[in-house]
């Protein structure tokens, strides 16, 4: 289902699926944002609305999402034959697809389209037409597409939702000038209804309605919120800092009383809010809607947003969604504390495999921060090693050590050096890793001997159980002495590399012997 925001795509799809015929089918949803840009992120939560519907598929996949470089080819074969074991019909619905952007996604989906067993029905609504083998399912018979023209209230449609949904009193002559200027486009009219009620002249509001689909939005929403209680205006512009809404969060972001009945309202009241569970305790603002509101508040409020962010930052980070408490906390340009739930959950997003989270996070923090938050600089430094950019590595290294001097050179009643700590194992675990991304960077620059005795150096500061630090620095030594043609102790490094690999739960995936260097890049060994 492709059409622009306002078409009613993700509505029909609600509606279809609660009223539309269908023993023995089950549905899988997932409302996609763009922070689900990150490969483990989708397709964990890909799978997880499929457990909904089929419990126990995708558990072998979802192992193999953590503990490889995936989303790969296996990944995707895997939990296509969990899917083909599912005897029931299921429908997996997959909304706001537009936001999808990072090519692996796409890869993996592209795939898995093609290959998707027959009782296993995929519903896309996107604003754009997805990268997709759209022409080849077309060709097959095996795409059923519904776009705008199909989606545009008829004539008689419209009149229908005006006088009969909506209680207007207009004359048929009125119904077709305002059917003929929104062109059918559902959230126009919806606007327009809400701006005409209560008024006396509807005839000279619909004379005066004109303008293109941006324009048409933006007056009619100021007319809305024109016409609403001071106490709910305030309430709706915000509250649009938030992509999910429930009665607790709308209390604590302004501050407060009743925000689950002031949901509850506006949802009675058809003011374009969308129900995200069967309970309705969590909903969000139709994406128009949303946008108009969130221009409106920086116009209004400007110097409001950022207190907005940070009161849902606090709220989130309260009830346990570190990640949502991250965004809101880089929203509000509370760096400090965003740089400390990053580094209090950036462990377990690597073992989780969602270093792309990871990095978007650490990239939009301020340069000054990683100055004197050595663990932070460590992790940044990781994710430029992967992509095998060490341009301004080894500075950043320099700066760590002086950290880690300016700590140790620290005498009970001294002064304090300000250093940031928030993870205190992963500060013990330093040493270590800077000697392994020296190893790296000796490697990436073909300074075999340079790699060598780095990553000699790295095992010599590895705690015992530090397996992620060991292994490592034995996959670079390992690398180092297959180039040297030294296979033996190549062999033996490796093994050990994937001794500690398998206890550390952290190493991106085993070396492969298929690629012209055998482990291919220096850095995919560690996540």
């Amino acid at each position: 289902m492709s059409a622009p925001a306002g078409f009613g795509k993700t509505t029909l799809l609600t509606d279809w699926l609660t009223t539309a015929p269908g023993d023995g089918r089950a549905t899988a949803w997932l409302s996609l944002d763009h922070s689900d840009n990150d490969p483990a992120l989708f397709w964990a939560y890909f799978i997880a609305a499929l457990k909904t519907a089929a419990p126990g598929v995708g558990e072998g996949a979802l192992a193999l999402l953590r503990s490889t470089e995936s989303p790969r080819e296996a990944f995707v074969v895997t939990l296509l034959n969990d899917l083909a074991a599912v005897s029931d019909e299921v429908v997996v619905v997959l909304d706001d697809y537009q936001v999808i952007e990072e090519p692996d996604i796409r890869d993996g989906m592209a795939y898995l389209v093609e290959h998707l067993p027959p009782q296993i029905r995929l519903v896309i609504a996107t604003r754009a037409d997805p990268a997709l083998p759209l022409p080849r399912l077309r060709a097959r018979g095996q795409l059923v597409e519904i776009r705008a023209a199909d989606l545009r209230f008829t004539l008689g449609e419209a009149a229908a939702y005006l006088t009969e949904v909506m209680g207007l009193e207009l004359s048929p002559g009125d119904v077709v000038a305002l059917e003929g200027r929104t062109e059918g486009w559902i959230a126009a009219l919806q606007l327009a209804a809400l701006s005409m009620q209560g008024r006396d002249d509807l005839a000279g509001f619909i004379a005066g309605f004109a303008g293109d689909d941006r324009y048409i939005v933006d007056y009619l929403v100021g007319e809305v919120l024109q016409r609403q209680p001071e106490h709910v205006r305030s309430f709706l512009l915000q509250t649009s800092v938030l992509a999910r809404l429930n009665g607790s969060l709308c209390d604590a972001v302004t501050g407060q009383d009743g925000g689950r009945a002031m949901l509850e309202a506006l949802d009675r009241g058809n003011l374009f809010l969308v129900p995200l569970d069967d309970r309705r305790l969590w909903y969000r603002y139709h994406h128009l809607f949303a946008d108009v509101l969130r221009a409106r508040l920086l116009d209004e409020q400007g110097d409001k947003v950022l207190e907005l962010h940070r009161r849902a930052s606090g709220w989130y980070a309260r009830n346990g969604d570190q990640s949502a408490a991250i965004g809101h906390a880089l929203d509000g340009e509370d760096f400090e504390r965003a740089a400390d739930l990053v580094e209090m959950v950036a462990t377990r997003l690597r073992q989780a495999r969602q270093e792309a989270t990871l990095t978007r996070w650490l990239e939009a923090l301020p340069e000054e921060l990683f100055r004197v938050r050595p663990v932070l600089a460590i992790l940044l430094v990781g994710a430029h090693m992967v992509r095998g950019d060490i341009e301004g590595v080894e500075a950043r290294l320099q700066d760590i050590e002086h950290c880690l001097e300016a700590t140790a050179a620290e005498r009970p009643g001294g002064a304090s050096t300000a250093i940031v700590v928030i993870d205190h194992e992963e500060f013990g675990r330093l040493p270590n890793q800077i000697a392994v991304f020296r190893a790296g960077q000796a490697l990436i620059r073909g300074d075999v001997a340079g790699t060598i005795a780095h990553a000699h150096r790295a095992l010599g500061l590895a705690a015992e159980d530090d397996h992620l630090g060991r292994g490592s620095a034995a996959a670079l030594l390992a690398l180092a002495l297959w180039t040297q043609g030294d296979l033996d102790g190549a062999h033996r490094w490796y093994a050990d590399a994937l001794g500690d690999a398998a206890e550390s739960g952290l190493f991106r995936q085993a070396p492969s012997a298929r690629t012209a260097e055998p482990w291919g890049r220096p850095f995919d060994v560690f996540g």
